[in-house]
């Protein structure tokens, strides 16, 4: 990949705004040798547990990791996931930006046996729990979306965003010229428009678009994004297509495909925040779409053959880009 040093320099120079459902990724390690005499379920033995940040704290995490500054927000309780969640962030250079609510700090618990999951236990409160209201967030966001170059919203449904609060964050980031990207849970049906960067993946896309893959057919891009530019008029769509790579399109019209970079997959959770994070410092650093996902993807590539939620560093990445030349 051509330019990558010079490309890193300017996104070490960038500052972002997260805004998203904020989690605590928390993965407990161990071997089943037996089954339980009171269930028909392995008993687990742990020999270790880990945390790290997830969700839209994982699109911060990467941010980080390849060198810009990163401001993240979302709700993180006074609790001791809370605690540990802004402790890990704190760690990483990031500045966490607790927004108002009334639940506990989401957590997704893991269980990993011989580095394969065997489960996953969620901590949560219903999405009114967590909702921010856009009057608040216009006060609470100021001073960040003023000294950022970009914002990402991270929707993961959980209640963070809302049309009101996505509305008006975009319409003040717009007037002062900075970059904005969305990544979608076409579920929570999410108003939005004219995005510099939209993110959704082959099953979202077709849920934004309001299409519904009839079986044995093929995936119908060409519609898809003709639609979705329609729909939402943002500038650049990259639709994520797992082991298919990504589709690329601007102004409705599909520019092309790039092929998947990943070389092993051991496990793909956050392998999207990932490839969001990459796809929008690129972009914002002034690469053009296709130089953007080469860098998106190469990044995504190095996540997946890592276990667990993971980031991918600078030095990763040109490795990885290295042994492709």
């Amino acid at each position: 990949m051509k330019g990558l040093p010079s490309l890193l320099k300017k996104i070490s120079q960038l500052r972002f705004l997260v805004i998203g459902d904020v989690m605590l990724d928390h993965y407990i390690w161990g071997d089943a040798t037996r089954i339980s005499p009171e269930a028909p379920v392995p008993v687990v033995d742990i020999a270790r547990d880990s945390w790290t940040a997830g969700g839209a704290a994982n699109v911060a995490l990467n941010i980080a990791s390849l060198g810009a500054r990163c401001t993240v927000a979302g709700f993180i309780g006074l609790d001791e996931a809370g605690e540990r969640l802004a402790a890990i962030l704190r760690e990483k250079k990031i500045t966490p930006l607790s927004t108002p609510g009334t639940g506990p700090t989401i957590v997704k618990t893991r269980v990993l046996v011989q580095h394969q999951q065997l489960c996953r236990l969620d901590r949560e409160a219903p999405p009114i729990a967590y909702q921010f209201p856009g009057s608040a967030a216009a006060e609470l966001l100021s001073p960040a979306l003023q000294e950022c170059d970009a914002v990402i919203f991270s929707d993961y449904a959980k209640g963070i965003l809302s049309d009101d609060l996505v509305d008006r964050v975009t319409k003040r980031a717009r007037a002062a010229g900075k970059f904005v990207a969305l990544d979608p849970k076409p579920r929570r049906k999410l108003a939005f428009r004219d995005l510099d960067l939209l993110t959704p993946n082959k099953r979202e896309s077709l849920e934004l678009a309001g299409m519904e893959l009839t079986p044995h057919a093929g995936y119908p891009a060409a519609e898809v994004c003709a639609r979705l530019h329609r729909l939402y008029g943002t500038k650049n769509l990259v639709i994520t297509l797992g082991e298919d790579g990504m589709l690329l399109s601007t102004g409705g019209k599909i520019l092309k495909t790039i092929p998947t970079a990943a070389r092993e997959v051991y496990d793909v959770s956050g392998a999207g925040d990932t490839a969001l994070a990459a796809l929008a410092l690129a972009l914002t650093a002034g690469a053009t779409l296709e130089q953007a996902a080469h860098f998106a993807n190469a990044a995504a590539g190095v996540v997946v053959g890592k276990l667990g939620t993971a980031t991918v560093t600078p030095a990763e990445l040109q490795a990885y880009v290295a042994q492709e030349s």
